[in-house]
């Protein structure tokens, strides 16, 4: 039943707030690993997929926890590169008691973003069923844009599924419009593309689900699933009628950050299990919401018990508007 994916992205050591208050005024954090590409790949493994992370770390005591860390949650290690150039990123986050936490970033000219593309010219991208990408990685350097590039491109000659979650990040653009431009360009290349429905807002110039989604169909994307938030998410592709499907209610709002990739991870694997495009959303969205009640980033990610468990024990809330 398992499918195989390779992810690449930037891993980070995560330091998180153990007390409410701006970070510069606290004194007590708790270690942990972050990054969007990270979480989807920890989530695809707890559901019992074959998972390659592909990413570069430096030769230091956070690059090294980091490979511990991939290793742990039974994701391969073998694209994991190492430099004794570049530094492992990180980031601190804070403790907060409703909204998104702040979140700062020490990242630049970090490790990842000097990956290069001649590490990943002997992947044989025929053995992957998926390749999953997002506009993170896309964003970090011209090194990183080529190797997101030539993912796309190669696994998709190989019969690979693309997968892309945009997941803008403004601070890590030159401009808007480079970071519009970039983002499309590589949609454009990808089979299922997720982005939110603020984030189609910017890069289409569209206000509605409807029209986010033909606008990547017009592109050749397949299928295009909008994160609605609360209101759960919209799909349409190009041989499946735009549908409205339901989320799932969370009483208490622990952490947003993850949840999004939660979200990818359930509509991916529902996906590359064959399940309904709706069925997979339903998963998208039940991982999400149980991120939202977890803390930090990827903690939370439900084994394939924990998620059955949930979506039963909470019902099924598809509808079509």
């Amino acid at each position: 039943m398992g499918k195989r994916i390779v992810t690449i992205g930037e891993a980070m050591g995560l330091f998180v707030s153990d007390e409410f208050g701006p970070l510069e005024k606290v004194q007590k954090f708790t270690r942990s690993i972050a990054g969007a590409e990270l979480n989807v790949s920890v989530g695809m493994a707890r559901l019992g997929h074959e998972v390659y992370y592909a990413t570069q770390v430096g030769n230091d005591p956070l690059g090294k926890s980091i490979k511990r860390f991939i290793e742990s949650e039974h994701i391969s290690s073998s694209f994991v590169f190492e430099s004794n150039d570049y530094v492992t990123g990180l980031q601190m986050k804070e403790k907060v008691a409703e909204g998104d936490p702040h979140v700062a970033s020490f990242r630049k000219g970090s490790a990842a973003s000097r990956i290069g593309l001649d590490q990943f010219k002997e992947v044989d991208f025929s053995k992957f069923d998926v390749v999953h990408l997002t506009g993170v990685f896309l964003a970090l350097s011209s090194e990183t844009k080529t190797v997101s590039h030539f993912f796309a491109e190669e696994g998709r000659k190989a019969g690979a599924t693309i997968s892309f979650d945009p997941n803008l990040r403004p601070n890590l653009w030159n401009s808007q419009e480079e970071m519009v431009r970039s983002i499309n360009d590589l949609a454009a290349k990808c089979d299922v593309v997720l982005p939110g429905i603020s984030e189609g807002k910017i890069l289409t110039g569209f206000d509605t689900p409807e029209e986010i989604a033909e606008y990547y169909l017009r592109k050749g994307v397949k299928l295009v699933v909008i994160k609605l938030g609360e209101k759960g998410a919209y799909a349409k592709g190009q041989d499946y009628e735009g549908t409205y499907i339901k989320g799932f209610k969370v009483d208490e709002i622990i952490d947003t950050v993850g949840a999004g990739d939660g979200f990818a991870a359930g509509v991916i694997s529902g996906l590359s299990e064959g399940l309904s495009i709706e069925d997979s959303v339903i998963r998208g969205n039940a991982i999400g919401a149980i991120q939202l009640s977890s803390p930090g980033d990827n903690e939370g990610l439900p084994t394939r018990e924990k998620l059955e468990h949930f979506i039963q024990s909470a019902g099924s809330m598809k509808t079509a508007n």
